[in-house]
């Protein structure tokens, strides 16, 4: 191997591995990579402040534009991110001879039209039958993304005022994205408010049985400068803890400060913060093979959030055995008394009772540790410092 790419994998200290240009063998392959790691559209490039974060609401979503004997169509992805924005995906590889003109008709029908022809109503059922193919319940699936200081119905209402403002997102996703999309697309943004239109290429890189996959995103500096799709809060450290410092006493405070040391790392570990309208709330970003888990999260409310919910059928904590496992480190902390019928729930551990117990600090940075080491061995763990 030559390495021609430019691109290279380290292993270990000592071997270096050259990697090579790869194809997706057809376009079906790419689909089903997207669907399974939402993460490659790279939400924090798309916003820094707020890295987006998205929920598959389904494959081949169907839209028409409603006129008697009109065709039906069918858009290769619809997501939905954490601010009820949706977010529609056209895939062409790039032996696509449809990757430029018929591409765009394409996306600007799909977004003319789906105001008129989709619901909130059809939108849940979609999610509820997406979620229900992949073990969940559409619930544990928006209680993940959203965490728990956003109802439900208030983020369907969000959504159902998003898409009849017409507040979505186009994301035109190709193997290679030639320079004239790259140029139809920063015009499209410097037209088109409040639509969001971006490109994302997904470049593959391969060697033996080793696969590498590079993101890179066109139009986000022009759809953030003319535009910001959110409208809701972003928290912040400075913001979520002046809220906490009017909510808790000066030993709760103590606590999530040791918390927050806890899951930033020293600075080295990426955070999300949440939007929320009237409590923060920020948890560390957890990848274990590649698939996003978010085991709990500190809010201004003055209590930490235990997921255990959405863990099921993801790695790591996905069985009960697992999570009862994670529950019983919890319960360790003096007052603290997690159930078995929670391991399938969303429950909160109160700052108070944390900084009640002698031990509760010691306690609670313990199992959140014990958590980490089953999410990253050792090895890993100390490449992240």
């Amino acid at each position: 191997m030559t390495g021609l790419s430019g691109v290279f994998l380290l292993k270990g200290e000592d071997a270096l591995v050259a990697m090579e240009p790869g194809q997706f063998a057809t376009e079906d392959d790419f689909q089903r990579l997207l669907a399974r790691f939402p993460e490659l559209l790279v939400g924090d490039q798309i916003d820094p402040q707020s890295p987006r974060r998205w929920l598959l609401v389904k494959r081949e979503q169907p839209i028409s534009t409603g006129e008697a004997s009109a065709s039906l169509w069918s858009i290769d992805h619809v997501f939905i991110d954490q601010d009820g924005i949706l977010t529609l995906v056209e895939i062409k590889r790039q032996s696509d001879s449809r990757l430029r003109r018929e591409f765009i008709g394409q996306m600007l029908d799909y977004a003319a039209n789906c105001a008129s022809y989709w619901s909130v109503e059809g939108l849940q059922s979609s999610l509820d039958k997406t979620t229900l193919e992949q073990g969940l319940t559409s619930e544990a699936a928006l209680r993940e993304l959203l965490g728990t200081e956003t109802s439900i119905n208030e983020f369907w209402e969000r959504v159902g005022t998003n898409l009849q403002a017409e507040k979505i997102r186009l994301i035109f996703l190709a193997d290679v994205i030639p320079v004239e999309l790259r140029r139809v697309v920063e015009f499209l943004n410097r037209q088109m408010n409040p639509v969001e239109v971006l490109a994302v290429e997904l470049r593959q890189f391969v060697n033996k049985d080793l696969k590498t996959i590079v993101p890179t995103i066109y139009g986000q500096t022009q759809a953030m400068t003319r535009k910001r799709l959110g409208g809701v809060t972003r928290w912040n450290e400075q913001s979520l803890f002046e809220k906490l410092s009017r909510t808790v006493g000066p030993d709760e405070l103590n606590v999530a400060r040791e918390v927050f040391a806890w899951m930033a790392k020293g600075g080295k570990r990426p955070l999300v913060f949440g939007t929320g309208k009237e409590n923060g709330s920020v948890y560390p970003v957890f990848k274990p093979g590649g698939v996003l888990i978010n085991p709990t999260y500190l809010s201004s409310d003055g209590k930490l959030w235990l997921q255990f919910g959405a863990l099921e059928n993801k790695p790591i904590f996905g069985s009960m055995d697992a999570r009862r496992k994670l529950l019983e480190r919890f319960n360790a902390i003096k007052g603290v008394d997690l159930r078995e019928a929670d391991l399938s729930k969303y429950p909160s551990i109160s700052l108070r009772t944390i900084a009640q117990d002698p031990a509760g600090r010691a306690s609670l940075i313990a199992a959140l540790k014990w958590m980490e080491e089953q999410i990253y061995p050792s090895n890993e763990l100390a490449e992240l410092g």
